[in-house]
């Protein structure tokens, strides 16, 4: 695989604002000239797994795309994938939590993508984001995810499939500042979001991770990257690599915007309407106010509540956790199963028990423009005196 650049400065990072996913963008350019988007969407609702048989009548387009997108990339080192399947095991709840508290905010910090994420019919709905993100997220970490039966490929190829056909529409209705939407500067961000910061995010909960271990997690989003159309020569090598790109990413993008504000707050209403009753409904902004950090959570409008404070204690809490787990292999053991059926019951309210569909949208909301934002400037450095 090739070296990602040594250092990540703004002609690097504006270049990779003009690149899209080409494989994916020519067989949806394909599928709207050809008029074939409803048909392949239907057909794509029966192929579900790897290995199984490509429908009858679908497009010739999307036929060869799919072939030549079916299998990972040849340098996946297998060993680093299965420590990174147990890391996932060892660390299911906590790394849900991140995903939920710690990346999604994220996500919305950046007042382009935000903006992107409001423009979509199919991603309107926060219920649907979480259940997506969640059910991708499971079944990349399955024992079976890159082999036949395993879910995780056929969603990959959609997922390139849904963000190529939206650069298409918005390209198409003129609604993007710039020349390419989901660009590869933004893929890369993304998948910043759902590792380095998840593992930042474990970090301040208190959890104890070997650097293994979390070299395992950033190396199978490498290889996901890799599969949902990031380009590999531009995929940070490593955590000190990844680092330095996103911290340039969030720099270069970050601040406040209303939309990120609005969706941060269906987040909120969301996770407080899964959980029963109102007890512990301000748990929910206060633990993301404690993992983003209160500079961003002001930009994003989380609330707050006299449980600020008492979330810091989660270090302390999860603690308590990891000393039972260190009593011997059945506590261990019990604390996985715990731990992967609240991951369980986590995922199934979000989707109702339904299979998520990465459908190509034959529109966009008539009634949002996307427009450009202003870029949020940050301070000079301090110098010392």
């Amino acid at each position: 695989m090739p070296d990602a650049p040594a250092r990540y400065d703004d002609a690097f990072m504006d270049g990779l604002r003009l690149q899209g996913d080409e494989p994916a963008d020519t067989t949806v350019e394909a599928l709207f000239t050809g008029g074939h988007v409803a048909r392949f969407n239907t057909l794509m609702r029966w192929f579900t797994t790897t290995g199984q048989p490509l429908p009858d009548g679908l497009p010739e387009p999307a036929r060869d795309y799919l072939n030549a997108t079916a299998t990972a990339p040849d340098w996946v080192d297998w060993t680093v994938m299965e420590e990174a399947r147990r890391f996932f095991i060892d660390n299911d709840v906590h790394i849900s939590t991140a995903l939920s508290f710690a990346s999604m905010p994220a996500c919305y910090l950046v007042p382009h993508v935000a903006r992107l994420l409001s423009a979509t019919h199919s991603l309107d709905y926060p219920s649907r984001r979480m259940a997506e993100t969640g059910q991708f997220t499971v079944y990349l970490m399955q024992p079976d995810a890159f082999e036949a039966g395993g879910r995780f490929l056929p969603a990959a190829q959609k997922v390139r499939l849904l963000h190529a056909s939206i650069r298409r529409h918005l390209r198409e209705s003129g609604r993007w500042p710039e020349p390419v939407a989901i660009c590869q500067e933004d893929m890369l961000g993304g998948l910043m979001m759902f590792s380095i910061q998840v593992l930042d995010a474990l970090h301040r909960l208190g959890i104890h991770i070997t650097r293994q271990g979390a070299d395992a997690y950033y190396y199978a989003w490498r290889v996901v990257g890799a599969i949902l159309g990031c380009d590999p020569a531009t995929i940070p090598p490593d955590l000190q690599a990844a680092r330095e790109f996103s911290d340039r990413y969030m720099l270069r993008h970050m601040g406040p915007s209303d939309e990120g504000a609005h969706l941060t707050r269906q987040l909120i209403d969301l996770y407080e309407q899964v959980v029963p009753g109102t007890l512990l409904d301000p748990v929910v902004p206060a633990l993301i106010r404690f993992l983003i950090g209160d500079t961003a959570a002001d930009w994003l409008q989380v609330p707050r509540s006299r449980w600020d404070d008492v979330v810091k204690i989660a270090p302390a809490l999860l603690g308590v956790i990891e000393r039972f787990e260190d009593r011997g292999p059945w506590a261990a053991q019990a604390s996985d199963r715990l731990g992967r059926l609240v991951a369980h019951l986590e995922l199934t309210s979000l989707t109702r028990g339904r299979v998520m569909h990465y459908a190509i949208p034959e529109e966009l909301k008539a009634d949002h423009g996307v427009a450009a934002t202003t870029r949020w400037t940050p301070p000079p450095p301090i110098v010392a005196p």
